[in-house]
């Protein structure tokens, strides 16, 4: 992925650009920054790519995997996905036609009105095993352009987003005693997916930090 992007970097001739990346594109983030150092700006992680999840309290790839991995979405009827996500916790309260179009988006629509997920299954645990595998405490000292993260916070009783939040503060805390230039802003009572459910606050703390890199 970062060779991709350091090549379309390169042939589009953008003159260092700033990069911003949520969730696994945030882990994507900042692998390119250590890889290419002279072709980024700065970098922004929205809520992913400073979680280093193999270094949480008793967490296993088994138990990671079981947190992480998607449900078994392929061939399921549209109108019974779309009650589901109507209720998912945090983006349900705020569904209306531009989220659930966003939503869609992931998915092919087959002509029986089943979905299919465009990321297949195989594919996306090759990305939790990936993000599991990479460790940014070894990639910090390598990063020397400033760093802006955005983690989402939320009150939630759920005892796995409890282990997450703890782990998420502690790679935090971790990434800004090694890098050289980094801040943070958090989000707060915002869940994981910030560009939908803030995103012109989002818009402004990226504005205003590329203001600041000029």
């Amino acid at each position: 992925m970062t060779g991709d992007i350091a090549a379309l970097i390169d042939q589009m001739g953008l003159d260092k650009p700033l990069v911003t990346g949520h969730s696994w594109g945030g882990n994507v983030a900042v692998q390119l920054a250590a890889d290419y150092p002279g072709q980024v700006r700065g970098v922004i992680l929205v809520d992913g790519g400073f979680l280093e999840i193999s270094s949480f309290d008793g967490m296993t790839w088994e138990r990671a995997e079981q947190m992480m991995a998607p449900p078994p979405l392929d061939g399921l009827k549209l109108d019974v996905f779309l009650k589901a996500a109507r209720s998912w916790s945090g983006l349900g309260e705020f569904w209306d036609e531009t989220i659930q179009e966003i939503v869609l988006a992931n998915f092919e629509i087959t002509q029986d009105q089943s979905i299919r997920p465009r990321l297949s299954r195989a594919n996306h645990m090759k990305i939790l095993r990936a993000m599991w595998e990479q460790r940014p405490s070894a990639l910090w000292d390598r990063v020397a352009c400033p760093v802006l993260m955005v983690p989402a916070q939320r009150d939630n009783t759920d005892p796995r987003s409890d282990v997450w939040m703890k782990g998420k503060m502690a790679a935090i805390e971790l990434a800004r005693q090694k890098l050289s230039r980094s801040d943070v802003v958090w989000m707060k009572d915002t869940i994981h997916d910030v560009p939908l459910q803030r995103p012109k606050e989002l818009a402004g703390i990226i504005t205003e930090f590329a203001a600041g890199l000029s």
